[in-house]
């Protein structure tokens, strides 16, 4: 029995006529080899631009020692890597909050804004800018109140035992509404981890200091050789994405 109606379309025909379109569209299509050469140029694309490392292009000249020691007590020097200060975390975050980051110039921050699950995140009308100048200028109020000096001219027992107070909550930097303590130290937080594991480009990650440690190859080519290779240290250095390595 077949099936008269002109308008039919069922899923198997469609299918098969979708599937006939890429043959019948490189029909004409010209068929090149190539050898000894790669199918592209090197830097023809629009790859980022290296950040200056020299200078601050957000924080203030207090907000830079309050950062510095707060990524310094995230991650401590040791006999593994340098610590967050020496390893560019601050930098990095100085440059993320000067451009398209810190102004959220890529999401819709527009109202209502209305209180969020915690799996949401903030969800209130302050820019991650906006989020840093309130919470280091709470916190370092915060100090001043309870010890007589700035967060950055405490000794490291005192900053960790704030830093700790934050994030389980024992300390409320009483912040405006939307932004919690505890929401301010998370993103401190997740922004000095990206510094310390970004690519150097980006004003962190001094030296591959980090990628050294955890013996990540980088930006590399091919180490397809080392992928079966499990608990067998990698035996090159890593590469940034401008080629830079060791």
């Amino acid at each position: 029995m077949t099936d008269d109606r002109p308008l039919s379309l069922n899923r198997r025909r469609f299918l098969a006529s979708v599937s006939a379109l890429p043959i019948l569209c490189a029909a004409g299509a010209d068929a090149a080899s190539l050898s000894g050469r790669l199918p592209w140029s090197p830097f023809a694309g629009d790859p980022p631009k290296p950040v200056n490392p020299l200078g601050w292009y957000f924080f203030q000249p207090n907000e830079v020692a309050i950062i510095e020691a707060i990524v310094d007590r995230l991650i401590p020097a040791d006999n593994l890597s340098p610590g967050g200060r020496d390893s560019g975390c601050a930098v990095f975050i100085d440059r993320q909050l000067a451009g398209a980051y810190g102004q959220s110039s890529r999401l819709y921050m527009k109202g209502p804004f209305m209180p969020g699950l915690p799996t949401q995140g903030y969800q209130g009308d302050l820019t991650p800018t906006g989020r840093y100048r309130e919470g280091l200028k709470a916190l370092d109020e915060y100090a001043r109140r309870t010890h007589g000096r700035s967060f950055a001219q405490l000794s490291p027992a005192q900053q960790d035992a704030m830093l700790q107070g934050l994030e389980d909550g024992s300390i409320d930097l009483k912040l405006r509404a939307g932004l919690t303590t505890r929401s301010f130290f998370e993103l401190v937080l997740q922004n000095t981890m990206e510094g310390f594991f970004a690519d150097p480009l980006y004003g962190g990650n001094k030296g591959m200091a980090a990628w050294k440690m955890i013996g990540f190859p980088g930006a590399r080519y091919d180490y397809r050789d080392h992928v079966d290779k499990h608990n067998v240290a990698y035996p090159h250095g890593p590469i940034s994405i401008y080629g830079e390595g060791l």
